[in-house]
């Protein structure tokens, strides 16, 4: 079962914008489909063998993971560094879960079935390279 919409859309606009300002939590840069703008969305950043895993709260229609999959690609600001990341698609969470790092837990109302976004990470460049000032937010 997925978050409701009206708690993503008081996230976006309250609770994001302070998270990423705080820079402690993993941060995925993305770039909106329609409008070609900038997004940050403090997320949790999963490690995989290969990348990160990313578990949308409000569902796989969420506007973010939309644009990563019409991108292709997305960047996410971690630990200082950014990390460029290509490949999404979206997996089953019975599928991807055994390969996460055993000490990971799953929140609640996410079951095996759930869709999960997973990445392949392609290399690390300094967080401030290629980021735009006046970003927006999202979630």
């Amino acid at each position: 079962m997925h978050l409701p919409r009206w708690l993503a859309r008081f996230n976006r606009r309250f609770i994001n914008p302070r998270e990423v300002r705080k820079g402690v939590r993993p941060v995925l840069i993305h770039v909106g489909r329609s409008s070609g703008n900038t997004y940050r969305t403090p997320l949790d950043a999963h490690p995989s063998p290969d990348g990160y895993v990313f578990i949308p709260m409000y569902g796989p229609r969420t506007d973010w993971v939309k644009n990563v999959l019409v991108a292709g690609q997305a960047r996410l600001s971690i630990d200082g560094k950014e990390i460029e990341l290509e490949s999404p698609r979206m997996v089953r969470k019975a599928d991807i879960w055994p390969l996460l790092p055993p000490t990971t837990k799953t929140p609640p109302g996410i079951s095996g079935e759930s869709e999960l976004l997973c990445t392949t990470a392609r290399q690390t460049v300094p967080s401030d390279a290629g980021v735009p000032s006046g970003t927006s937010l999202s979630s």
